[in-house]
């Protein structure tokens, strides 16, 4: 992985860091001002401020689960832009067991600006696998032996 590649999974590891201390700033800090989240539900959030402050409710009116997460892959499409694949899973508070309807992926666009990468969007899709419960206990195991 070379330094961009690098530069964008570290990113992504602080938005994941953010998340798991139940840190609304911290979760916030990686994105550009003009950033953008669309939640596990589908909501969205524009702009660094906003989701910081939205992450900060949350994480107070909610017993948040801490997510266990791994890269696939980090994809520069341009000097510019990159494009980061992850898979997540989700322990649920006073559990010790990966809970496999928790599981998603998560896309992450970055961009560099003045030297300077950040996160453009960050997008959760629910990886459900209707149907093919097989695909979910793959990638529950995938995400099982990415804990440490």
């Amino acid at each position: 992985m070379g330094d961009d590649e690098a530069a964008v999974a570290r990113l992504y590891e602080a938005v994941i860091s953010g998340w798991n201390a139940h840190d609304g700033d911290a979760f916030a800090a990686p994105f550009a001002a003009d950033g953008t989240v669309i939640g596990f539900d589908g909501s969205e959030i524009d702009g660094r401020d906003a989701i910081a402050s939205e992450l900060t409710r949350i994480f107070a009116d909610h017993e948040t689960a801490p997510y266990v997460a791994k890269v696939r892959s980090v994809l520069l499409l341009s000097p510019e832009v990159a494009l980061l694949r992850a898979v997540v899973g989700m322990i649920p508070p006073g559990q010790t067991e990966l809970e496999p309807a928790r599981n998603a992926h998560q896309t992450v666009v970055a961009v560099k600006r003045d030297g300077e990468w950040s996160i453009r969007l960050l997008q959760n899709t629910p990886a459900q696998f209707h149907g093919r419960p097989e695909l979910v206990e793959r990638l529950t195991q995938e995400l099982r032996e990415s804990i440490t």
